[in-house]
């Protein structure tokens, strides 16, 4: 009897290992091989871009897509964008077709990113002001203003005289529209502590009948510390040389009283400022080295609205383009716009000769 027990299992484990080693085993099938099921997808992130500062009416718009789901990387059947309109605002809302059938497929949690190329007929952009993108919760995940006009590409070069190079003479300016203005911000007082220090001469050059001090101050000073000088001598006949330069030897032990020397630090801002159209705007803009006594070079391209476009709204200085040259960004804060342009008028004009 334990002996056929023995065999019935004998026989129910060879007929296991055979079922297990069929041809048509595997993963059990996501549906049947004439089943099909649809649906949307979705996705979590849209930007607008038309590839400049400046989006004008019939150009190409491309929508940047991420986060993506689309269930698998074989389900996505259709992918395209519906259009509405809501006033003057056209919406945008991209859509993802899916089907899923029983083909084996990886199925991320999201799909990556996507670029479309969106292109709109002009009778789509007619009396629209701006372009949103939705998704299907109907949630704005970016905006673009649409603009009408056309854009100018020119170089401008404004010579930098050396008087800008001296602080006591600010603010000035050079003449015209485009001019660079360059203002004084603020000042910081400081002093500076120094001692003279004895100096005593190794080589004698010449036997003068006469001397006078011949001493040189640093060229930089430290707030931390005292300033030792020493203090040389020079013939008060020129053609004589007192002591070879090389050859002067300092007395640390020997100094001289402790003083003071007061200095300013001259904060200055210098700006390249512009009158454009108004409602207009500057693109693109490229700037060159600046130096004192140089041709500064400007490369620009401006937007100059078209009769066809609404009012762009009050704006103080909605005709000027103000471009701070030392710290290279534009400059968009209304209230140092408006300081600006006070000091631009009050600026002295500088003519130069060599201006262009």
């Amino acid at each position: 009897m334990r002996l056929f027990r023995i065999l019935i299992l004998f026989s129910a484990l060879i007929l296991g290992i055979w079922a297990c080693s069929q041809d048509d085993d595997g993963p059990l099938d996501l549906s049947s091989s004439n089943q099909t099921f649809g649906g949307k997808g979705f996705f979590k992130k849209a930007v607008l871009d038309s590839g400049s500062l400046i989006y004008l009416a019939g150009d190409t718009l491309h929508i940047y897509m991420d986060s993506i789901w689309t269930f698998s990387n074989c389900a996505l059947k259709r992918l395209g964008v519906d259009a509405s309109r809501e006033d003057s605002v056209l919406v945008l809302k991209p859509y993802f077709d899916i089907e899923v059938t029983d083909e084996d497929c990886a199925a991320p949690l999201y799909r990556p990113d996507t670029i479309l190329k969106y292109y709109m007929a002009s009778h789509l952009l007619a009396g629209i002001s701006m372009v949103q993108v939705k998704n299907d919760a109907d949630t704005v995940l970016d905006s673009i203003l649409v603009r009408r006009g056309k854009l100018t590409w020119d170089t401008v070069r404004i010579y930098i005289d050396s008087l800008f190079d001296s602080v006591h003479s600010l603010p000035l300016r050079t003449e015209g529209s485009p001019s660079v203005v360059r203002v004084l911000d603020s000042i910081t007082p400081r002093t500076f502590v120094w001692r003279t220090m004895k100096s005593n001469c190794g080589l004698r050059i010449d036997n003068c009948d006469s001397v006078v001090t011949d001493t040189l101050f640093p060229s930089s000073w430290r707030l931390d510390d005292t300033t030792l000088v020493p203090v040389h001598y020079a013939c008060a006949d020129t053609d004589l040389v007192y002591c070879h330069s090389n050859r002067w030897e300092n007395d640390s032990t020997d100094l001289g009283k402790l003083q003071e020397r007061p200095d300013t630090i001259w904060h200055t801002s210098t700006y390249y400022v512009e009158s454009i159209p108004e409602c207009g705007a500057v693109d693109k803009f490229s700037r060159g080295s600046f130096y004192i006594a140089n041709e500064f070079v400007v490369t620009r391209e401006v937007f100059e609205r078209s009769d066809s476009e609404p009012s762009c709204g009050p704006s103080t200085t909605k005709e000027l383009f103000v471009y701070d040259i030392g710290r290279n960004h534009y400059v968009a804060d209304t209230v140092d716009v408006d300081s600006l342009v006070k000091a631009w008028k009050s600026a002295k004009v500088i003519k130069s000769a060599k201006a262009k």
